[in-house]
């Protein structure tokens, strides 16, 4: 019976083998195993499954294949050693590095203390709690070989709101969010600064106890399993997904209350229109502009008032609304898919598969997905900015409006809305520069052995401006829209635009000579960011959908896919008489 000599954290072992077929794998599981029957705290492991390692021979150095078997690899009675990743060597570059058991504690705290290297403003608590709650689900998953006592210590700080100081810059995404995640752990272990709502920001360890709670003390492994993921990048995406869907519900609204106050008509609405190119967001946008604008069902006396005008049709930047407000809704409905698939992974490295009894290294903390689709989302969002924009000059544009120049009375004495536009196109105009897709970058890190990067932290914090420049711009819109309005009275227009230029006129007067307008932005953008004017809006869309509900359309019998195009066939037509 061959047996081996395998040196494990500074022990040497004896390994019977029954048969020369086992693999390097299960001489080092056995290795692993019969180390901590030998230690009454199993060594500080938990398991033989959470743990990582290579083996190498003593002599030379050289790393065996965990695959291949022990006859063929080694001879009787050879020396061996198993190197546990993570546990104890280094990390990354110093991956082979094996560090002497009596510092395995310091070398997880090292970690921890090494890599909380961000700068920058840090984020805010509501920022941090989003985040740590996400690490708290990617941890529960049970793939990360946290102990559950820690992962019970982080949860007391998330549930007592004691959250860490985390600058928000500073991470490439690769290999995951390790300088933000860094900073967590930091706080966690009672150093550097915490905030809680008990105490305001202070030194870590003292919020911690002013809450009753104890300083997390790492074992083996626990200092990585807390700072590796794509949690910082995931937990703005989430932001940013949830704002960028309140502001594109919203931007249908501003737009239509801008369409009455230029008498634009509603035919490019019209149902059959967009059945033909039956895109949902389109299909969407256009029925919330059917909604809110139907004078049959909210009679409007501004839309009656023109209603035998010449005009033929609408400016792009009004009756274009149903393709370009819809585009934005769906590409914000696949981020949002993206992102909550990636908030429900399990992101470290290495994964611990107890089940199966490995310890297997990926790329699940790449950052590649949520990088890729919250510039895409940036770049989507921005669009609603970009016609919005346009809108406020055709408000502000007596030759297209036909009202006051810059929607004020005395113009020249009064400039009104003259340089609210100019906010407006000066904010679209960094949108601009801000939507250049940072995941298109990668710059090599870890001296190579981190050779591609996502730089997803900047994609997340860039599409947050960009949503926030936005919002800002459409509350602009929304302001001219109100304006004008004053110069239509006493006509009044629909039943929910009327609420909508209320709950506006509750916060901001109307504009009769020149003031101070930057409170007046910030009122409007609060409404929107609160999503005020679409709890206003919603139950009239909502009561027009029930009473609207389309009758079911039969499909096209010709209908082409992707599979049918690259085949040069159409779905639906017999070519079976064609060569």
């Amino acid at each position: 019976m061959p047996r081996y000599t395998v040196h494990v954290r500074g022990e040497w072992l004896a390994v019977p083998c029954q048969t020369g077929t086992n693999t390097v794998r299960w001489l080092g599981k056995e290795a692993v195993r019969r180390y901590m029957k030998n230690k009454p705290d199993n060594g500080g492991f938990n398991s033989v499954e959470e743990v990582k390692f290579c083996v190498r021979r003593c002599k030379g150095l050289g790393l065996l294949d965990h695959d291949d078997t022990l006859e063929d690899t080694l001879e009787d009675n050879e020396f061996v050693e198993v190197v546990v990743y993570g546990i104890t060597t280094g990390f990354g570059k110093f991956a082979r590095t094996v560090i002497p058991t009596s510092k395995l504690k310091e070398l997880q705290v090292n970690l921890v203390r090494s890599h909380s290297a961000g700068v920058g403003k840090p984020l805010s608590p509501e920022r941090s709690r989003m985040l740590l709650a996400l690490r708290i689900n990617v941890l529960a998953k049970g793939y990360s070989g946290i102990s559950l006592e820690t992962l019970q210590q982080v949860i007391e700080a998330f549930n007592a709101s004691c959250l860490p100081y985390i600058p928000e810059k500073g991470t490439v995404g690769a290999s995951g969010d390790l300088a933000p995640l860094s900073h967590l752990a930091l706080g966690l272990i009672g150093e550097g600064k915490m905030w809680s709502p008990k105490s305001g920001w202070a030194d870590a360890k003292y919020v911690l106890q002013a809450h009753g709670l104890k300083p997390i003390t790492l074992k083996p492994k626990e200092g990585l399993a807390l700072i590796n993921g794509t949690q910082m990048i995931s937990s703005l995406g989430c932001e940013a997904v949830e704002r960028a869907s309140a502001i594109a519900r919203q931007a249908d609204i501003v737009a239509a209350l801008t369409l009455e106050v230029l008498k634009g008509t509603t035919r490019a609405f019209d149902t059959d229109i967009h059945e033909v190119r039956a895109h949902r967001g389109q299909i969407e946008v256009a029925f919330r502009f059917r909604s809110l604008l139907d004078s049959d069902h909210h009679p409007s006396e501004i839309a009656e008032s023109h209603r035998f005008c010449d005009r033929v049709q609408d400016a792009y930047t009004l009756r274009c609304c149903p393709q370009v407000h819809g585009v934005v809704n769906d590409t914000i409905a696949f981020v949002k898919d993206i992102i909550t698939t990636e908030i429900n992974s399990a992101t470290d490295n290495p994964m611990v598969f107890a089940e199966r009894g490995e310890t297997i290294s990926g790329g699940n903390f790449h950052g590649e997905y949520p990088a890729k689709v919250l510039d895409y989302l940036a770049i989507g969002v921005h669009e609603l900015a970009a016609i919005s924009e346009r809108r406020i000059e055709r408000l502000c544009n007596p030759s297209l409006s036909e009202l006051p120049a810059f929607l004020v009375t005395e113009g020249g004495l009064n400039s009104g809305f003259m340089i609210a536009h100019c906010t407006a196109a000066a904010l679209v105009s960094e949108n601009k520069a801000l939507c250049h897709p940072s995941s298109v970058d990668s710059l090599s890190t870890s001296a190579a052995t981190e050779d591609h990067v996502s730089m997803g932290g900047w994609a997340s914090r860039k599409a947050l401006k960009v949503i926030e420049h936005v919002e800002q711009v459409l509350a602009i819109e929304l302001l001219a829209a109100c304006q004008g309005i004053e110069f239509l009275r006493p006509l009044r227009t629909t039943t929910p635009l009327e609420k909508v230029y209320d709950l506006v006129r509750s916060v901001v007067r109307p504009w009769l000579k020149d003031r101070f307008m930057a409170p007046d932005i910030e009122a409007a953008h609060r409404l929107l960011v609160e999503q005020k004017v679409w709890e206003v809006a919603e139950p009239y869309i909502e009561k027009y959908r029930r009473e609207h509900i389309p009758e079911s359309r039969p499909v096209s019998p010709t209908a082409f896919s992707l599979d049918s195009l690259r085949m040069n066939k159409c779905v639906g037509t017999d070519h079976s008489d064609q060569e």
